[in-house]
């Protein structure tokens, strides 16, 4: 593993995986920390006075992070990027992994240009999710492009497909679709090990025993899922409309802790 050099500006592009969903602040309800956040707390304790910006958006695809984030990302120069995209592109109908890639691979040889350290991210495996068969198979050809276009450009590789640790239900927030924060803390120090920073803690802490689930609990915790979170996707993409419209990054500009 090629060693880390000091980092003074680390900058965060993509969806909501990076913005830190469901991963609140104490006493906030839409101001999220998330895994992000916590690598930042991370390496600032190994490089003090490290600037940190996280431009991602919760529900932007692959084409508006490639052409909002990051011209961005280059502009600010930095010395670390995370780069995860392309999730909300595979959920949808008629996803190209193939066309996919081309974007990404573009928006890394841009981000590499600047001489930055660029960690990129495969999906998660969607076996468990439901319908998750459906997108399986493109997933994994996105993933694979994914994996060739960071071998070809030297770029670290956080392989999440392969992480069963985050198949417990507890890593993942009611919405099925999100980390939970614990599953965010977990997250964050994953990506710290790929990159060899030190850290107290270990992603792959054994989950404490949990009960046994019964049947009936698990059929209100479906319809509650169904109703919560289901029928409004299905409703903002039947419109047209996405959960990040008018939002704007939630830290803009490279700024310490």
């Amino acid at each position: 593993m090629e060693s880390l050099g000091q980092i003074g500006t680390y900058v965060a592009i993509g969806d909501s995986f990076s913005e830190g969903l469901n991963d609140p602040y104490p006493g906030e309800t839409d101001r999220f920390r998330g895994w992000a956040d916590r690598l930042a707390e991370h390496l600032a304790e190994r490089d003090p006075g490290l600037r940190y910006a996280n431009l991602a958006v919760r529900g932007k695809l692959l084409r508006q992070i490639v052409d909002d984030q990051v011209p961005r990302a280059v502009e600010l120069e930095p010395d670390l990027v995370t780069f995860c995209a392309g999730g909300n592109d595979m959920i949808r109908p008629g996803a190209d992994p193939d066309a996919l890639a081309v974007l990404f691979d573009d928006a890394v040889r841009r981000l590499r240009a600047t001489g930055a350290r660029v960690v990129v991210f495969t999906g998660f495996d969607t076996r468990n999710l439901r319908s998750g068969h459906r997108i399986r198979g493109k997933a994994a050809t996105y993933n694979m492009h994914l994996r060739a276009i960071a071998d070809r450009r030297g770029c670290d590789v956080v392989d999440l497909w392969s992480m069963t640790m985050f198949n417990d239900p507890r890593a993942w927030y009611e919405d099925r679709l999100h980390l939970s924060p614990e599953g965010h803390r977990r997250m964050a120090l994953l990506v710290a090990h790929t990159l060899g920073v030190p850290v107290a803690g270990d992603w792959r802490e054994p989950w404490p025993p949990a009960e046994a689930a019964r049947w009936l609990d698990l059929r209100r915790e479906d319809l509650h899922w169904a109703r919560a979170y289901l029928l409004p996707w299905i409703g903002r993409r039947a419109t047209g409309r996405s959960s990040g419209d008018g939002r704007g990054p939630k830290r803009p500009t490279p700024s310490p802790l």
